[in-house]
């Protein structure tokens, strides 16, 4: 089975072509055919198509909307020119899965996307006004371009979430409210964490209900979760992906009592706070300089530029007190696992954050901590929890999940 993969922004669309089944699941055997990136859609956009194998194609195009990105990379897989052998025309792709940002509490699962699957997803845009619009704008694109009849799979970023107790999940405001609004802890970047726990216990070579780990997703955003018996009972994100850990633009915790204050003290609005707060705060806001960790550090390095270093040091610090906050939820973990952009590629960030953990005996092996390309254990044998980098293919798993709801076999978590 062809599935292709949207993943759909306000102004982007990420896609990538896969080719899997329940028996290529099973074997790990699953194949990339192709990926790319269309950014800029409501003007001269900018797209970059790679088919496995060969070298990428970048240009320019204007794109007026969703549909129109979905059109062009339609246009370009079926093509001679793509190099994706495996697909000659439309008919070749059998299913759709779509990243969707936000399902409330409705969707604890993926789910094949009907019309009241899709009702249910708009009834979470108020949730997520930014990302679940944009999402069913694929959706819509996928069927307009590929027609109602072939399936379509949502996979929700808060469905690994759903497992969270009361008492993780519920903040502590009057009750009514939760049941009026739903107001509570939902969690993001789920599908990242689902995969890497998967991985991580492929790579063990133990059951899902052993699995007792830390993962930390860093990258321009960042994510947290305690994951226990295979299940996610606690998370860094909260109601909206502000809360928790320092970010590339987002404050992550802070007092509540502080957007008052601002809008007070700046003349700001609270739609133009929460702007703030995501958009110019976190790593940039701290260094006045850039979101982008890899330029903080070589500011560090090569100027020692007083707040380039304090933006680092306060990302791995609140980076900690969660990996401490976590061992203490779930009673102690027996890894602590990277993925994510910087989590992936940042040895020195990683050592920033693991350096302060010796009470629990983490001791990093410097040597594989400073490899690139690391999918497996980077501390030492002689560690007392040990320490993972895996890179997280949330792709894959959003393929694996649409073969798995349209052949009716139960999902994996």
């Amino acid at each position: 089975m062809n599935v292709l993969v949207l993943n759909c922004g306000s102004s982007s669309v990420k896609f990538q072509l896969i080719a899997t089944d329940l028996e290529r699941i099973e074997q790990d055997a699953d194949k990339r055919l192709a990926h790319g990136l269309i950014e800029r859609i409501g003007g001269a956009g900018i797209v970059t198509f790679t088919a496995e194998g060969k070298a990428p194609k970048r240009f320019a195009e204007p794109i007026r909307d969703t549909r129109a990105a979905v059109e062009i990379i339609l246009r370009w897989a079926i093509s001679a020119d793509s190099g994706v052998d495996e697909v000659q025309s439309v008919a070749d792709i059998h299913a759709v899965g779509h990243r969707v940002v936000h399902g409330g509490e409705q969707f604890t699962k993926s789910a094949l996307i009907t019309d009241e699957v899709l009702r249910g997803i708009e009834d979470c845009i108020e949730l997520a006004p930014l990302h679940n619009p944009a999402n069913i704008q694929g959706i819509v694109a996928a069927r307009t371009s590929l027609g109602v009849a072939l399936p379509q799979v949502a996979v929700f970023d808060t469905a690994f979430h759903q497992t969270l107790p009361e008492h993780a999940f519920l903040y502590a405001l009057p009750y009514q409210l939760y049941r009026r609004h739903r107001i509570r802890r939902y969690g993001f970047h789920g599908t990242s964490h689902r995969y890497v726990a998967y991985r991580y216990r492929k790579l063990k070579g133990i059951a899902r209900e052993a699995t007792n780990i830390i993962t930390l997703h860093l990258g321009n955003g960042c994510s947290i979760a305690a994951i226990k018996g295979g299940n996610s009972i606690d998370t860094s994100m909260g109601f909206t992906p502000l809360e928790g850990l320092v970010m590339g633009t987002r404050a992550g915790d802070l007092d509540a009592s502080i957007v008052d204050h601002i809008a007070s003290k700046e003349g700001l609005t609270s739609g133009q706070v929460e702007t703030l707060l995501n958009k110019q705060s976190g790593l940039l806001g701290i260094s006045g300089l850039t979101d982008d960790m890899r330029d903080l550090l070589a500011e560090a390095r090569e100027h020692d530029d007083r707040r380039a270093r304090l933006a680092i040091e306060i990302f791995c610090y609140r980076a900690r007190k969660y990996i401490g906050s976590y061992l203490a939820a779930m009673n102690g973990a027996e890894a602590i696992v990277f993925t994510g952009g910087i989590g992936e590629n940042s040895a020195e960030i990683r050592a920033r954050i693991c350096s302060e953990l010796t009470w629990l005996g983490v001791e990093l092996d410097a040597e594989l901590n400073s490899k690139h390309g690391i999918d497996g254990k980077i501390s030492s044998d002689t560690s007392r929890a040990a320490v993972f980098v895996i890179p997280t293919n949330e792709e894959l798993l959003i393929a694996r999940d649409t073969v798995r709801v349209v052949s009716g076999a139960p999902q994996r978590f």
